[in-house]
């Protein structure tokens, strides 16, 4: 097995071991993070429905042209604190957090300690 296939071998069993734990928790929706070089996206997801109940990102709209460049911590707390705002105004304080297989540090942890701080409660 070459070393390219096995790295991301193990990066899929990380992803489906933390969704398997967060989606056990039918009783609170999903905040899912992705990052990526230049931006960081984050939505609420039903997974009861499989509806997306709100998202935010450093590409849309109003953060999109506030933040000049998406891939670094102060980008990932603007969007948690975008995010907890869209959330608490569609009546969620709730949420199980999914980081998939990004370990919980730097921009993913900037991201959550922002929206725990706007509000929302992991």
């Amino acid at each position: 097995m070459n070393h390219e296939r096995s790295v991301n071998h193990n990066r899929l069993r990380r992803r489906y071991r933390v969704r398997k734990s967060t989606r056990s928790r039918v009783d609170r929706p999903r905040l899912s993070v992705f990052r990526s070089h230049k931006h960081m996206y984050a939505q609420i997801i039903d997974d009861a429905a499989g509806k997306t109940l709100c998202c935010a990102s450093t590409t849309e709209g109003p953060l999109g042209e506030e933040i000049k460049y998406g891939g670094n911590k102060s980008a990932a707390a603007a969007v948690g604190k975008a995010l907890a705002a869209k959330a608490i105004a569609a009546g969620i304080t709730q949420v199980a957090f999914d980081r998939r297989e990004y370990k919980y540090h730097g921009r993913v942890a900037a991201l959550a300690d922002a929206a725990r701080e706007a509000g929302l409660k992991f």
